[in-house]
């Protein structure tokens, strides 16, 4: 049978979804309890995820699937999952799909949420789960801007060094920002065909500098002509950032 499990997590103490020798990962977590399960000595079990997320980032719907010979249904697999999951990581929900289905390949998008938490002081029950920006902020002109993200284009002002993609081409079918006056944050979010490594972070770090009035209101369509991830600068931190949804 093959599972496709949907899970959250708070990725604080992770050092992001990738297994990696010696480091506590989701999927390192999650491939040890899902071979639990399965009883089966002889065949280690595989976890494919949709897509990496980095370390200190969180999910709300990371999605992931496996096979495995072991019989259950999905109510009990659920059960059984959450019944070894640790404190920082819970599985929503668990469908039973076809072999054709794949975590990854057959994702038609993915859905990222960043918080940014304002005020003069940094919150210390939010210091996990937002970013911060003490300084003056106008959300209109983040709102402005943003949605010259929006479209098909040359991403490359906004990916990391490290990246190992053959194209920078990405679509953003939506790109919006909200202020949420009850927890003082903005709140930005993204839904595209695909990201780039550090992107998310990346576009939102040029949307602060924007709505600070460092940068110019029109200066996206710039980046995306200058092909220069200098020139987009700062990278927001990784504890604002949520993986939302992932869509088939």
């Amino acid at each position: 049978m093959r599972y496709k499990v949907t899970i959250a997590y708070d990725g604080t103490d992770f050092a992001g979804f990738q297994m990696q020798p010696n480091e506590r990962t989701v999927e390192g977590v999650l491939t040890k309890i899902v071979n639990k399960i399965a009883k089966n000595p002889g065949k280690r079990i595989q976890i494919f995820g949709s897509g990496r997320t980095d370390a200190g980032v969180h999910a709300l719907g990371q999605v992931v699937h496996f096979d495995m010979n072991t019989q259950m249904n999905e109510d009990n697999m659920l059960h059984a999952l959450n019944s070894m999951m640790p404190l920082d990581m819970s599985v929503k929900k668990v469908e039973i799909v076809s072999e054709d289905f794949h975590a990854r390949f057959t994702t038609h998008g993915k859905r990222y949420m960043y918080r940014l938490s304002l005020g003069e002081f940094v919150d210390p029950f939010k210091r996990r789960y937002t970013g911060h920006w003490k300084f003056p902020i106008d959300i209109k002109l983040i709102k402005a801007a943003i949605k010259d993200l929006e479209g098909t284009h040359d991403f490359s002002s906004f990916v990391a060094a490290g990246s190992t993609v053959k194209s920078n081409v990405r679509t953003i079918y939506e790109a919006s920002v909200r202020f949420d006056d009850a927890t003082q944050e903005i709140v930005f979010e993204f839904y595209g065909n695909g990201f780039l490594y550090n992107m998310v972070r990346i576009m939102v770090a040029v949307l602060i500098e924007i709505g600070s009035k460092r940068r110019p209101v029109d200066d996206i369509p710039r980046l995306f002509q200058v092909l220069d991830r200098n020139e987009a600068r700062g990278t927001a931190p990784a504890s604002g950032l949520y993986l939302k949804k992932v869509y088939y």
